[in-house]
């Protein structure tokens, strides 16, 4: 195991056992989570009734994430660590898993879902994809997980995350229909989605596009000469309009795509930034992961139409 890894498990190890069993703050549990829309779903479940802290901000690519001095402290602390799982977080998963294996609770939100409906990886045998989040079906069934597991751990506050659940499935509800009715003004031939990286399968799956990303399942795939140049050759034969930018994502990768692009005499744009791996600022729409759906999706229908 990686170096960094032992000693963070070690640190945290440490610091759960000189402390209380109990870890309550204003009498609420003290809830981590890692990406920003795991921090988003937890907030609308019981946020009212929970200290949750999120480990990574708007912006922040959880395949990279390395655990600061701060994140070890923050996770010493937890009463539950949510996070995403199927490799999304990297080598950080490995420090969960261990820390699992001590009776500590940390959850996967994967664990929600029947792995055989997921998307599997051609490069990595028995992995999946984990931008799991961009199938609205699955972050239902992922919110009724998470009502559940918080159930467990704080039973008196049951009513309250059940209600927030609820609610918060409907509102799901309300954006998978106006996200329907958005994508259905732009024809199928033109459905046609690339990205920086291949985070976007789910939602083509869902709304019937066909998605290429420069880029691999994980950013740590860094992309090659051959590489930009096979997806020019896609661009330029299926007429593709726009390619797209991503707010966690380096710009270089795909300036390099138009580039490539263009000096083979076929114009592409660039359609605008996406957010895949991370929502938007605090306390903007795109800060919530419905606001930065519906975002996405009309700037993917403006730009290909």
């Amino acid at each position: 195991m990686n170096k960094k890894i032992i000693l963070i498990l070690l640190t945290v190890t440490i610091l759960i056992s000189c402390k209380n069993e109990s870890k309550k703050e204003n009498g609420k549990l003290n809830i981590v989570t890692t990406t920003t829309m795991i921090t988003d779903l937890v907030i609308n479940i019981g946020g009212d009734v929970l200290n949750i802290q999120g480990l990574m901000g708007s912006g922040v690519d959880p395949h990279l994430y390395k655990a600061s001095e701060g994140d070890v402290s923050k996770i010493s602390n937890a009463d539950i660590i949510f996070y995403g799982g199927l490799h999304l977080e990297g080598k950080l998963v490995e420090v969960f898993e261990k820390m699992k294996h001590q009776n500590i609770n940390t959850i996967a939100i994967s664990d929600a879902l029947d792995k055989k409906s997921l998307i599997g990886s051609k490069l990595y045998k028995g992995n999946y994809d984990p931008h799991i989040w961009f199938d609205v079906d699955y972050w239902q069934q992922i919110t009724q997980f998470v009502v559940a597991k918080l159930s467990e751990t704080v039973p008196e506050q049951r009513a309250t995350f059940e209600v927030n659940g609820k609610n918060y499935i409907a509102q799901l509800e309300d954006l998978k229909i106006k996200l329907k009715s958005i994508i259905e003004t732009l024809p199928q031939d033109k459905r046609v989605l690339v990205t920086a990286h291949d985070a976007f399968s789910y939602f083509g799956k869902a709304y019937g596009f066909e998605v290429v990303g420069l880029q691999g399942l994980s950013t740590v795939t860094e992309a090659g000469v051959q590489d930009v140049q096979k997806l020019a050759a896609f661009i330029i034969d299926k007429n593709v309009k726009a390619i797209f930018v991503e707010s966690s994502v380096p710009k270089r990768t795909i300036k390099a795509l138009q580039a490539a692009v263009n000096s083979k005499g076929h114009k592409v744009g660039i359609g605008g930034t996406l957010y895949s791996d991370a929502l938007g600022n605090a306390g903007t729409v795109e800060g919530t992961y419905i606001g930065m759906f519906e975002y996405n999706v009309n700037t993917i229908v403006s730009a290909l139409k």
